[in-house]
């Protein structure tokens, strides 16, 4: 067994993990904004890990260097996507009205469109 191999192997593994506790805070998390910010981090983290480990394992096995590089190039664009893509869910989600968990005690982005509208109101009058 080569050492990349090993390592892409580990990486794999640790990967499924990722997508494990992705799982479970589907599971686990009382609304849909905290799922979907338990979702996006961990399957986020659980792809790098797999296409990373896939690469590298490729690599270890006698494969072509093409392999790391497609797979690095598919994390990177898994990288800058799904959180742009869950930041855009969750803001349709909070527009059209779906209510935060009873025990949330924060709401920032109603604070920051009250304020917005203070300071529009405010701005009119002068």
């Amino acid at each position: 067994m080569n050492v990349l191999s090993a390592i892409g192997e580990t990486l794999v593994l640790i990967g499924a993990f990722f997508y494990v506790l992705s799982a479970l805070g589907l599971i686990r998390m009382p609304d849909v904004y905290n799922r979907m910010q338990t979702a996006t981090k961990s399957a986020t983290l659980g792809s790098l890990g797999v296409l990373t480990g896939v690469g590298l394992w490729a690599v270890g096995d006698g494969l072509s260097w093409a392999w790391l590089t497609k797979s690095i190039v598919i994390a990177l664009f898994l990288l800058l996507t799904n959180p742009i893509a869950a930041h855009a869910l969750i803001r349709a989600a909070y527009k059209s009205g779906i209510p935060l968990w009873e025990g949330s005690v924060v709401d920032k982005y109603r604070e920051h469109i009250e304020a917005k509208e203070k300071a529009s109101e405010g701005g009119g009058e002068e």
